[in-house]
């Protein structure tokens, strides 16, 4: 796959590069943050193949790519110089954002959160991850390198992401809202402080001594190591107090007052009173779990498993994501959110798990295996729910049924997740003495959930259908021909200017007197539309072929066509690609005239017949191009 050329697509759609305020990533997801959303194009980012989905939520502009993001993401941030660090400019035009009422406040207050967490959840997890490593070691292998430097110092960098978890957040918060991330860091490291986490020790030694003052107001002492709310608070005040200092501060002395002012007022107020309030509020959320946990806490666990489908579809479960570390941090545990979302990606494996084992259909029967193992093993799910389970629809109930229940179980036996980790089989060192909860649950999700897609079935609907009829002719590389039996026409005749125009290539058109589309050529199968509508081919000798199957037939999004080969397959001239409803696609009242272009002749000049009857195979160049 052009990664480059994908992510040009990409830029494009989403209103090129002035309309991108910023860009991050999580594990499956571009989640890009837009000056303003009405510019981006979504029916054509879903159009494309390595597309699985678009969602716009919490502020965020998301893209779901699955195993195609990195390279992805790799290549926008170096094509067009787009990073997660690149500062905003004030000059540039402010974003479209819809007024604060009662009805979107607590959406808004969400997509903050959400969009102030994001940058710090890959080093959460790394750190987990690290941590459950150093926790093997010591536990089955040597438990003497505990006693060791190198385990001092190792445990030191695995640590390092959660304690250190308020400045990363500070940094999303500050870029979220538009302010300078340095002044919000530097405030909410000043809670961070050596000099002030030697007090936070010597009070706790003596508790006793007197608290310490600032501006003689009494400052509470707390561990704020591992805490987020305060940080937000923090980068809230830094960003009104910023705003406000660079409208009354002269422009020659912007420079010295505006950061000094800014760190000075919400440091100052971090101590004081933002911290506090953080750390309360904390505290309150703390006590809400814990209240669950004590009350219906295994139906807490199994409702949110049997949710957490649907708020990862709209991006919400980030949102959840800092209140694990603030658990972990108070009261030690979490009984609810780290279970849930574990069980919820081992629930969506098993649902897999029913497709593989309920469908006749080899490929997807092994891509159902594939994705399993992705779900289960590596704890990524999205490609499961969106290539599999949400596009065959009863599979959501076995994802739903599974959740809840392994979620049931596991809250019975008193599953809680010790360590910030994440959510596949490789992590479950991190419920340490009731990893035997967990995995009761696990197993219980996997079975539940495979076993109720088995018995609802999967709507497959046309996917099960395939032309086992082999090509009979062999066609040498250099052929080209015709892709469907019906009458062979000049492209001038297609009612569509871009088409007749010549403007996306020379080639010719087909009015069909059949349902199969085929390959133009012997090459490899370079681009499949989602809707079936349209396919690319790469011939042996590198000219790229496009068809597309009527004029405005995206608009059935994938109705009336049943796609028989892949993206990435080799396929021969003559062979069967996509299967057309002609019936029903005229009865909708469309033109299935369909075209054969020419993208990229590849500096060959070939000459295609372009009138009277052919039909499939018949060969339209006569093998005959030259070289310019």
């Amino acid at each position: 796959m052009d990664y480059h050329k994908l992510a040009q697509q990409i830029v494009t759609n989403v209103g090129n590069v002035e309309n991108i305020k910023s860009v991050t990533h999580c594990m499956t997801r571009l989640r890009f943050v837009l000056k303003d959303i009405s510019k981006a194009n979504k029916d054509n980012l879903e159009d494309m193949d390595a597309v699985l989905g678009v969602v716009y939520a919490g502020g965020q502009y998301m893209i779901i790519l699955g195993q195609n993001l990195l390279p992805t993401y790799n290549a926008i941030v170096k094509d067009f110089d787009l990073t997660t660090e690149k500062p905003i400019d004030e000059n540039l035009d402010t974003p479209r954002e819809t007024k604060w009422t009662w009805k979107n406040a607590g959406g808004k207050i969400i997509g903050f959160i959400q969009a102030s967490v994001t940058p710090m959840i890959p080093g959460l997890i790394a750190g987990g991850m690290f941590k459950v490593v150093l926790l093997l070691i010591i536990t089955f292998i040597e438990p003497s390198f505990a006693k060791t430097t190198t385990y001092t110092l190792l445990s030191a960098i695995a640590d390092s992401p959660f304690y250190f978890m308020p400045i990363v957040v500070a940094y999303g918060a500050a870029t979220k809202l538009g302010g300078t991330p340095t002044y919000s860091m530097m405030a909410t490291a000043s809670l961070l402080y050596p000099g002030f986490h030697d007090l936070v020790t010597q009070m706790a030694a003596n508790p006793n001594m007197a608290n310490p003052t600032l501006f003689n107001l009494p400052v509470k002492v707390i561990n704020y190591g591992t805490s987020l709310l305060p940080a937000l608070l923090i980068s809230i005040v830094a960003y009104f107090t910023e705003k406000f200092l660079n409208k009354i501060v002269p422009g020659i002395f912007k420079s010295i007052f505006v950061g000094l002012g800014t760190i000075f007022v919400a440091g100052s107020l971090g101590f004081l009173i933002l911290g506090p309030i953080g750390d309360y509020l904390g505290q309150i959320i703390a006590t809400l779990v814990m209240f669950l946990n004590s009350t219906v806490g295994p139906l807490a666990v199994g409702l949110l498993a049997a949710v957490l489908p649907w708020l990862v579809m709209t991006g919400m479960h980030t949102a959840l994501a800092p209140f694990m570390p603030q658990l972990i941090s108070d009261p030690g545990y979490d009984p609810i959110l780290r279970p849930a979302f574990l069980l919820h990606n081992m629930s969506e494996g098993g649902a897999n798990i029913g497709v593989a084992l309920k469908t006749k259909n080899k490929k997807l029967k092994s891509q159902a295996w594939s994705l399993a193992v992705g779900a289960i093993v590596a704890g990524v799910t999205e490609p499961s729910l969106y290539g599999i389970n949400l596009k065959y629809k009863k599979p959501m109930y076995g994802v739903m049924a599974g959740g809840f229940a392994g979620g049931v179980v596991a809250g019975i036996f008193g599953a809680k997740a010790y360590i910030m980790g994440y959510s596949n089989i490789l992590a479950l060192p991190i419920f340490e003495k009731t990893v035997g909860a967990i995995i009761g649950g696990i197993i219980t999700a996997i079975v539940v959930s495979a076993v109720v897609t088995f018995i609802l079935g999967i709507d497959e609907g046309k996917e099960m259908k395939s032309i086992t009829t082999p090509v009979n002719q062999t066609y040498p590389d250099d052929a080209i021909v015709a892709v469907s039996d019906g009458m062979v026409e000049s492209l001038k005749d297609v009612k569509d200017e871009a088409f007749a125009s010549g403007a996306l290539g020379e080639g010719v058109a087909f009015k069909l007197e059949s349902d199969f589309i085929c390959s133009p050529a012997n090459g490899e199968i370079t681009a499949m539309f989602p809707t079936g509508h349209a396919f690319g081919i790469t011939t042996k000798n590198d000219i790229e072929i496009l068809v597309h199957i009527g004029i405005n037939t995206v608009n059935l999004k994938g109705k009336g066509f049943d796609v028989l080969a892949h993206q990435g397959d080799t396929v021969r001239a003559g062979e069967p690609i996509v299967r057309v409803d002609r019936k029903m696609i005229k009865e909708q009242g469309y033109d299935l005239t369909t075209m054969l272009i020419l993208t990229n002749p590849n500096n060959k000049e070939v000459t295609l017949k372009d009138e009277g009857s052919v039909s499939v195979g018949t060969i339209l160049n006569g093998g005959d191009y030259k070289n310019d």
